[in-house]
C-alpha cells in the first residue's frame, strides 16, 4: 500500500502501517524529508516515531519515494495531505489532495478493473469525498473510503496503533460497493479489529463532519473555560476550582478545562475556521456565527498574557530581559503552526523586550524561520538574567522546575504560568511572585 502525503499525518501513519505488516511506500514531493525518512531518521520530533521509523526501514517493509510511478503496483493507497487553511479565506486549501489524485489516477487506470482502494486520511470540507468518487467512478475497480484521522501530537503513534475508534465514510453505507469497500480496508485494520477497536461505517459527509465536529467541540471548550478565567481574574475567584467542580459533572467531564493562553497547532484553528467556512458556504451562517467568537476568545488570550507581562513590569516592555519557557504548540512536539508560545514570543521581540526563547525541540524550526528572535539552548540560559518569565508550553522539564535554584538565576523573580500548571503557592514560598491566567 502507498501513504501519498509524509508529513506529521502521513509518516506516522505508514510507519504504523509497516509496524502491523503492510509493505508501505511513502510519497512526497519534498525530497529532503524523503531521503530523511528513507534513511530511518525522523524530521519531526514526535515520541516513539522514531523507533517504528527507523524499524519498518530496517525490515524492509517501509520505503519512501518522490516518483509516483512507484506506487503502480499498490492495492491500497492513502491519502495524507495537508490541507491548510487558505490565504484568501478561512475554508481549507485542497489543492495538495487534487494534486496528489493528479499524479494517482493514471496508476489507477492502469489496474485494469482489479480491486482497489483509495482512502482519504486528510481533514476536508464536508462533500470533498463525495467529490473525489464522482471524479474516481469511471476507473472500474476502485473504491473510495473516507477514513479520517484523530491523532494527537505527543501520542500520534499509540493513537495510530491503538486509537480509540475507526471511521468509514462510504457513499451508501448499505449499498454492495460499500460492502467491498468495507471489506478491504477491514482486512488493512485487522489487527486493530482483532484488538476490539470500534468500527463505524457511516456516509461520506458524516465521516467528514466527525473530525471537524471534534476540534471543534474541544475548541469551544478550551475558549469557554479560558473566559470563565477572565471573569475569575475580575471577581477574585479561582478557575483551577471553578474547573475541578464543573469537571466532577460526567455531562462534561475535567479534560480540556485547564485555563491558558489558549490553544494552537495545524489542527483546531484550522478546523474551526474551515468549519466556519463550509457552514456559511452551505447557508447556515447563523448556528455557527458563535464558532467565530470561540475562535476570537482564543486568540484574544494571547493579548491577555501580554497585558499581564506588561503590568508585571510596570508598564514597560522595552530593553526589559524575559525568558519565555516554551514555543511549541504544546509539550512533546516540535511544531509551531499557530503556537501561542511562540506569536506571544514574537509580540514581546517585536515591542522591544529582550527576549530569550527556550524549548526543547523546537528551536531549529524557530530559528529557520525567525532568525532575529534571540533563544536559548537551555531552560537555564533563558533565566539567567530575566526580569519576567512565562511558562507557555508545558513540558515535563518545565513544569518540574525547582522554584529556589530558579530563583538564584533571575534578576527579578516573576513568573507569570500561561498553561496553569506550576503550584504557584510553591513558587510564591520560593519568594516569586507567580500569577496565572484566572489563579488566586
Amino acid at each position: 500500500m502507498s501513504v501519498i502525503g509524509c508529513g506529521y499525518l502521513g509518516a506516522v501513519h505508514a510507519a504504523s502501517l509497516a509496524q502491523i505488516g503492510h509493505r508501505v511506500t511513502g510519497l512526497d514531493v519534498d525530497a529532503d524529508r524523503i531521503g530523511a525518512l528513507a534513511a530511518g531518521r525522523a524530521p519531526f520530533h514526535e515520541p516513539g516515531f522514531s523507533e517504528v521509523l527507523a524499524r519498518g526501514v530496517e525490515e524492509g517493509q517501509l520505503s519512501f519515494t518522490v516518483d509516483p510511478g512507484d506506487l503502480a503496483g499498490c492495492d491500497v493507497h492513502f491519502l495524507a495531505l495537508g490541507t491548510p487553511q487558505r490565504e484568501d479565506g478561512l475554508g481549507a486549501d485542497l489543492r495538495y489532495i487534487d494534486a496528489a489524485l493528479d499524479a494517482l489516477e493514471p496508476h489507477l487506470r492502469s489496474r485494469a478493473g482489479r480491486p482497489t482502494l483509495v482512502v482519504g486520511k486528510s481533514t476536508v470540507p464536508v462533500g470533498t469525498a463525495r467529490r473525489i468518487a464522482q471524479r474516481l467512478a469511471p476507473l472500474p475497480g476502485v473504491h473510495l473510503v473516507w477514513n479520517p484521522e484523530f491523532l494527537r501530537e505527543g501520542f500520534a503513534v499509540a493513537d495510530t496503533l491503538r486509537p480509540d475508534r475507526l471511521v468509514y465514510g462510504v457513499a451508501d453505507p448499505n449499498g454492495a460497493d460499500a460492502a467491498v469497500a468495507v471489506a478491504l480496508l477491514d482486512a488493512v485494520h485487522r489487527p486493530l479489529l482483532e484488538a476490539g477497536v470500534p468500527r463505524l461505517v457511516v456516509n461520506y459527509e458524516s465521516a467528514e463532519l466527525v473530525k471537524v465536529s471534534a476540534n471543534s467541540f474541544l475548541a469551544t471548550k478550551i475558549s469557554f473555560i479560558n473566559a470563565i478565567a477572565e471573569l475569575c481574574d475580575i471577581t477574585g475567584a479561582d478557575v483551577s476550582d471553578v474547573a475541578e467542580a464543573i469537571g466532577m459533572d460526567d455531562r462534561i467531564g475535567p479534560k480540556f478545562l485547564r485555563a491558558g493562553i489558549g490553544f494552537g497547532g495545524g489542527c483546531l484553528p484550522k478546523d474551526l475556521r474551515g468549519l466556519i467556512s463550509r457552514a456559511g458556504e452551505l447557508g447556515a451562517v447563523d448556528s455557527f456565527a458563535f464558532l467565530r467568537e470561540i475562535d476570537a476568545i482564543n486568540t484574544g488570550r494571547r493579548e491577555y498574557a501580554l497585558r499581564l507581562a506588561r503590568r508585571a513590569l510596570d508598564g514597560r516592555l522595552e530593553g526589559r530581559r524575559v525568558a519565555v519557557l516554551g514555543a511549541a504548540f504544546k509539550p512533546d512536539t516540535d511544531d509551531v503552526r499557530d503556537s501561542p508560545a511562540l506569536d506571544i514570543a514574537l509580540r514581546l521581540h517585536g515591542e522591544g523586550a529582550d527576549v530569550r526563547l527556550a524549548d526543547p525541540a523546537a528551536l531549529p524550526g524557530v530559528r529557520r524561520r525567525y532568525p532575529s528572535l534571540p533563544t536559548a539552548d537551555t531552560a537555564e540560559d533563558a533565566l539567567r538574567g530575566a526580569e519576567l518569565v512565562l511558562l507557555l508550553t508545558e513540558w515535563p522539564e518545565y513544569r518540574a522546575l525547582d522554584p529556589v535554584r530558579a530563583r538564584v538565576l533571575v534578576s527579578r523573580p516573576v513568573i507569570i504560568d500561561g498553561r496553569g500548571v506550576l503550584d504557584l503557592g510553591s513558587w510564591r514560598d520560593a519568594g516569586w511572585e507567580a500569577l496565572g491566567l484566572g489563579r488566586r
